[in-house]
């Protein structure tokens, strides 16, 4: 509680403004957290599935890539793949949730094939190929979602820290201070009124007596 205040009516009317900002801070930032944390939730649930889908598409793509060595043999495809020139884009974008920046991952490829003569290859080689991007893209998309889980994490904390401040320490201290404030108004309105009085009482019997003389 700040002591120091004097205890004014200016002052009175500051503490009640202050009280109200902080009290309506405390609701927005409430407000704030429970999104934020909404929104992470959300995305870690996705995590733990895309994380689930990159396990099993990268062993996809190793089985497939391990099915084709044993079609063609390991030099054979190992020239092949040499050969393949596929250019890849990552395009990054954000959104915003709660002043937050998050971050979009968008991975595309683009090619110009064949790289190969058909002669002496088989399927397997396109679909190994085809395995590894959709690998990669998911890749991608995961790599998004941890990025915005610690980023919204790192903002939830932040948050929570601000509401607790407000909860625990600022709006109680303001309550005091201006509790405090309002009874010593009150104490020197009384003494005010009281000494008010005492001078009309002395005023009254100081005429009553001019007046007898």
């Amino acid at each position: 509680m700040k002591r120091n205040v004097a205890p004014t009516r200016s002052n009175l009317l500051k503490l009640t403004d202050e009280l109200r900002f902080a009290t309506l801070g405390h609701e927005l930032l409430d407000q704030k957290r429970s999104i934020l944390v909404v929104e992470l939730l959300t995305l870690v649930d996705q995590a733990v599935d895309y994380q689930s889908r990159v396990d099993k598409a990268l062993a996809k793509a190793g089985d497939s890539l391990q099915h084709t060595v044993m079609e063609m043999g390991r030099l054979r495809v190992a020239n092949l793949f040499g050969a393949v020139r596929i250019n890849s884009s990552i395009e990054l974008s954000q959104r915003k949730v709660m002043g937050v920046h998050l971050p979009r991952v968008e991975t595309t490829f683009s090619a110009g094939g064949p790289y190969f003569s058909p002669e002496g290859t088989t399927l397997a080689v396109e679909d190994t190929l085809e395995e590894f991007q959709e690998a990669l893209k998911l890749m991608g998309r995961l790599a998004e979602l941890k990025v915005s889980i610690m980023r919204l994490a790192q903002e939830v904390k932040k948050t929570i820290r601000k509401v607790n401040a407000l909860e625990k320490i600022v709006i109680p201290d303001l309550k005091e201070t201006l509790a405090y404030t309002q009874s010593r108004i009150e104490e020197a309105e009384r003494e005010n009124f009281m000494l008010l009085k005492q001078v009309k009482n002395r005023m009254e019997r100081a005429t009553a007596q001019r007046g007898k003389v």
